[in-house]
């Protein structure tokens, strides 16, 4: 069975305007498989759709919207009714203020969680089903190292990855014996536009297009999560988030919260 056979004919890759989302939109499309490409901004999504219609000759459509909507899911099922999606990525909700829980409103908080739980996890109550009743698909959906332990500067953040984390293990246990391929993705430093855009605005790099310290390619993320797309519930990307989650596992919860304090506390000074 071909890759499209198994994954197609159409991908929905949330969060597909740059970065690794962008990527993986296009890895998939190279493999033949069509892609719906979804984020909130119109402009950006239409560049990447001509790029990878020009680079690989698939179809593609672009759906622009913000997932921090209540009615997301329904606009998303809604635009895609025509379409058989074989392929779920949900590579959306990065955490761009990087402040106390008690300095941001609770509405910013109220949308992590809208946009990191409740959306995937309805998306994939939607489309599922007509995965398992094929007998193939898959299911990809990001998280983050941030997942492993509470943190401050990321409460809400890291609780919605570990969110997505059990989510997806869960779902895996489910559906792995159907037929359809789940996988979380754990991601620790990558070297996306919004990291570096973070990092240069704490003045941590240089410019925008400084590679941060430590930072995994979007590329070698890529390449690792199509080489295991099989070997679900959950693949830690790259060999530092690899030795980061196997350290972490060793210690006491006090240990590993103690751990993640101490490096915000270096990431933003003592003071934040």
């Amino acid at each position: 069975m071909t890759f499209a056979t198994k994954y197609g004919p159409w991908a929905l890759v949330a969060g597909a305007s740059d970065g690794l989302g962008a990527a993986f939109a296009t890895g998939l499309a190279e493999r033949g498989v069509n892609v719906v490409l979804l984020s909130r901004r119109q402009s950006v999504l239409d560049q990447v759709a001509a790029q990878i219609e020009s680079q690989t000759g698939t179809q593609t459509r672009t759906l622009a919207v913000d997932l921090a909507r209540p009615d997301a899911a329904t606009v998303i099922a809604e635009a895609t009714g025509d379409l058989e999606i074989g392929f779920l990525v949900y590579c959306a909700g990065a955490d761009p203020n990087y402040q106390h829980f008690l300095d941001t409103s609770i509405e910013t908080a109220e949308a992590m969680v809208q946009r990191n739980c409740m959306v995937p996890m309805q998306l994939c109550h939607h489309f599922a089903p007509a995965m398992v009743e094929r007998g193939n698909g898959g299911i990809v959906i990001f998280s983050s190292g941030a997942a492993l332990a509470g943190s401050p500067n990321m409460v809400a953040y890291s609780a919605s990855k570990a969110f997505d984390m059990v989510f997806t293990e869960a779902l895996w246990a489910e559906l792995h014996d159907k037929g359809v391929d789940v996988l979380g993705l754990m991601l620790g430093k990558t070297n996306t536009p919004a990291l570096r855009e973070l990092e240069y605005s704490r003045g941590q790099i240089g410019s925008p297009d400084e590679v941060p310290a430590g930072a995994i390619s979007v590329d070698e993320v890529i390449a690792e999560a199509f080489e295991n797309l099989t070997n679900g519930p959950t693949w830690m990307a790259g060999d530092m988030m690899r030795a980061g989650a196997q350290m972490i596992a060793s210690l006491t919860r006090n240990q590993a919260v103690e751990l993640f304090t101490q490096a915000a506390a270096a990431a933003m000074g003592p003071d934040h």
